[in-house]
């Protein structure tokens, strides 16, 4: 059986990201265990005018029906304040966790050792662990303060991509803009399931 991957869905804009990556990795029948900070509520209002359910069932139909993915995978969705929860223990074995997208909040939080809620617990045990860390900036410019705290958690073995797609491949939407950027952070796992046109040279 496959170990869980960690999503965890801060309070950037951008969610267009988290949907995508969620929907590759139900596809490849992944386990995904999912938690979104408070914050990520608000911003799903103010970008989507649509209320993300807080009841972890609830939420997982949620999750089901913005994917499309109806079937395929497993989800197992967490409240941001339960700081109880199987993905905040070390002795939970995943594969990692992303986060996507990734707000400077979170990066400053984690860079300082901080955990105020389940997503920066989770993370904050990947690091800990040694296991595997993915997060997705959606932030510009960056600032001096940003690049310093992204800098400790690159010290600290954690993978940043941020949220700059490639043009190589052609891309005709924002879907294949999306896409490219979810193959790129998938790939830091060793996860290989988004359909993209990878670079064949010259």
């Amino acid at each position: 059986m496959k170990k869980p991957l960690i999503l965890g869905i801060s309070g950037a804009s951008g969610l267009i990201y988290a949907v995508r990556a969620l929907k590759f990795l139900l596809e490849a029948n992944n386990v995904v265990e999912i938690v979104a900070s408070k914050a990520a509520y608000m911003v799903w209002q103010a970008e989507q005018g649509v209320r993300m359910p807080t009841e972890p069932e609830e939420q997982a139909r949620f999750w089901r029906e913005k994917t499309e993915v109806p079937e395929k995978g497993k989800i197992n969705c967490h409240r941001w304040s339960d700081v109880g929860a199987t993905i905040a223990s070390g002795s939970f074995q995943t594969l990692g966790m992303l986060i996507v997208p990734c707000s400077m909040g979170t990066v400053a939080k984690l860079a300082m050792g901080l955990s105020s809620d389940l997503l920066e617990r989770a993370a904050d045990v990947q690091i800990k662990e040694g296991r595997f860390l993915v997060i997705v900036p959606r932030e510009t410019p960056f600032s001096l303060i940003h690049l310093r705290n992204l800098t400790a958690l690159a010290e600290a073995g954690v993978k940043i991509v941020p949220a700059i797609p490639a043009w190589y491949h052609n891309p005709k939407t924002i879907e294949d803009l999306v896409d490219f950027v979810v193959a790129r952070t998938l790939d830091q796992l060793d996860i290989d399931c988004v359909p993209i046109t990878r670079w064949q040279g010259y």
